[in-house]
């Protein structure tokens, strides 16, 4: 999960002496250095740790969902909700949802308001419209990255992602690796996938004639582009959610040089999309503004709802308009979490399917949350797919006679970049770079010891016009660590390399390096946000097949026809084990 809050820009003025060519043990920094926004730690707690953030707006009104007594008719709740609605917009409360599948409406409220509603009759009780925020594209900058391992060979040569063929996708609708479509397989054709996420870069190659609607509940129109107000990128949290979905077979976007010009492909590449944007460009959101979004899903006729997102607590409400989509036929997968702790809401919910990660060796991630709730595990490392156009970076690297695989952090800027290779040890200080000159130079970076935002200001305050982050404690071809950077301010080209590169890095020390990092519209990261969106391809490719399968059937047939991991039988680790799509429609012919 991706903890946002930023606490300002690090302006950092120049302290050493302007002839000076060379950073001070003492700590201080070359003339003119800029760095990026340093995340507060304290900010990046907020919401994820238990706590919320305040909750009362900028006209001191607070987000709640009012829900009312259904009287004599405990079945139709839009009736009850109607009559509701019309009252608590007398209170001069500001109604912002008025919900179908649950007697209640979504409202920001005065602490007088509040008052005369919690006194009425009508109101049964007033429920925290909780914050709920993106369950993957990164470790958290202000922890240690986990460990995450895929195999050695991390380029794919084709549209068949390490991922898709661990899911055994290819094996359903291309059962002899012509790399074209079977004729009459199950692809997702017929069947509508929603998307409650932060939007979709809907001019992206691989989704043309793959949207079928499209809804931004935030801005309340029909562009559900993953952008702010002012045209800024999102996360592109939702457009690499999508991208494991439903990317089209043959028509790709840029790539780098050793990637397939075709891109890549989804699970279910016929499938129908509904993009519901929820999630602002920090990856938060309200309860109910997902639950609204629930509701159009299902009133556009959505088969499967993906939900990379979560955070919250169950409630009345929530437990009832899960209920309700699974009685209407829907089935909600859900992102178990990325604490390594208990499964999180949503994914906890009875109602949904809940999804924790692997990697390519089909071992649990670090990172993945756990628990009875968990029904399925699916690929969550290093996974590559869809990124808004040119915000993706294609990541190359020579020091003297070698070049190791190296990834892009995320949001990394891209160029060519070239200096000595200097030891920066921890990074965790103004003079750990021990042979600093403010000419510039590659610092090499142990992570862990600070949070990546901070290491990187410590190293390009010291000189540094790039930055390379080891794995040294990883195992020998072992995947990079995939990392982020804050999104605004300047920071260096940076990326990450594996325990065989870090090796290689320290027996050159001194010598030249260079990086060329290139603007392409794909990246690899991880997250149970990237594993959920498996288990829903394939649930779209049971449903391709057998379109009069209820939400129960599918969900048994895909645990049925696990891969079984761990110890024998359902556990708390792997649930029924790892989602497999050939073996699920073999289970249910």
């Amino acid at each position: 999960m991706m903890r946002w809050g930023f606490v300002g820009l690090l302006a950092l003025v120049a302290c050493a002496p302007e002839s000076s060519t060379r950073a001070s043990a003492q700590g201080q920094v070359c003339p003119g250095v800029l760095t990026g926004e340093v995340i507060g730690e304290t900010a990046a707690r907020q919401g994820l740790d238990g706590t919320q953030p305040s909750r009362t707006q900028d006209d001191g009104r607070e987000p709640v969902i009012i829900r009312f007594r259904r009287g004599g008719d405990p079945t139709h709740a839009s009736a009850v909700t109607a009559s509701g609605a019309s009252f608590t917009a007398s209170t001069g409360a500001k109604v912002s949802a008025v919900y179908r599948n649950i007697p209640a409406v979504a409202a920001r409220v005065s602490p007088t308001e509040r008052f005369m509603l919690e006194r009425s009759e009508l109101v049964e009780s007033i429920e925290v419209d909780q914050l709920w925020s993106a369950q993957g594209l990164a470790p958290a900058p202000s922890a240690p990255p986990p460990r995450q391992v895929a195999a050695a060979n991390l380029t794919p040569t084709d549209e068949y992602t390490e991922g898709l063929r661990l899911v055994q996708a290819p094996e359903v609708w291309d059962a002899n690796g012509d790399g074209v479509l079977d004729d009459g397989a199950p692809t997702g054709q017929g069947v509508k996938v929603c998307i409650i996420d932060s939007g979709l870069d809907l001019e992206h190659p691989e989704f043309k004639g793959a949207v079928a609607a499209s809804h931004d509940f935030l801005d309340n129109d029909d562009d559900a582009n993953d952008r702010g107000g002012q045209g800024q990128w999102g996360q592109g949290h939702g457009t690499h959610v999508a991208g494991i979905v439903a990317a089209r077979m043959g028509q790709g976007g840029v790539t780098g040089p050793r990637s397939s010009p075709g891109g890549m492909v989804g699970v279910a590449p016929n499938a129908s999309l509904l993009i519901a944007r929820v999630l602002d460009l920090q990856g938060h959101t309200q309860m109910s503004v997902v639950l609204s979004a629930m509701e159009w899903c299902e009133s556009q006729g959505a088969r499967v709802v993906s939900l990379s997102l979560g955070g919250g607590t169950a409630t009345r409400s929530t437990v009832e308009a899960f209920q309700a989509l699974l009685d209407h036929g829907l089935l909600v997968v859900a992102a178990a979490g990325n604490q390594g702790g208990p499964v999180l809401y949503p994914a906890s919910d009875p109602s949904v399917l809940a999804v924790g990660a692997v990697d390519s060796r089909e071992r649990r991630a670090s990172f993945s949350n756990a628990g009875p709730e968990l029904s399925l595990v699916a690929p969550g490392v290093d996974v590559l797919s869809t990124f808004p156009r040119g915000l993706g970076a294609f990541a190359e690297m020579s020091v003297e006679d070698a070049s190791p695989l190296s990834r892009s952090l995320l949001y990394s800027p891209t160029g060519d970049t070239s200096g000595r290779l200097v030891d920066c040890g921890l990074g965790d200080s103004l003079d750990a770079c021990l042979d600093a000159t403010c000419d510039g130079f590659v610092a090499y970076v142990r992570p862990g010891a600070v949070p990546v935002d901070q290491a990187m200001a410590n190293v390009m305050r010291q000189g540094a016009r790039a930055v390379i982050f080891g794995a040294e404690d990883a195992p020998a071809g072992g995947a990079v660590d995939i990392l982020s950077l804050p999104r605004n301010g300047h920071w260096a080209p940076a990326v990450s390399v594996n325990q065989a590169a870090s090796t290689m890095l320290r027996q050159r020390l001194g010598a030249d390096a260079r990086l060329s990092l290139l603007p392409v519209d794909y990246t690899h990261v991880s997250g149970t946000s990237m594993a959920a969106p498996y288990v829903t391809g394939v649930a779209a490719l049971l449903w391709s097949a057998r379109p009069e399968l209820t939400p129960q059937q599918v969900r048994e047939t895909l645990e049925s026809s696990a891969r079984d991991l761990g110890t024998q039988g359902p556990d708390f680790i792997f649930g029924h084990g790892l989602v497999r799509a050939r073996d699920a429609l073999q289970r249910l012919q």
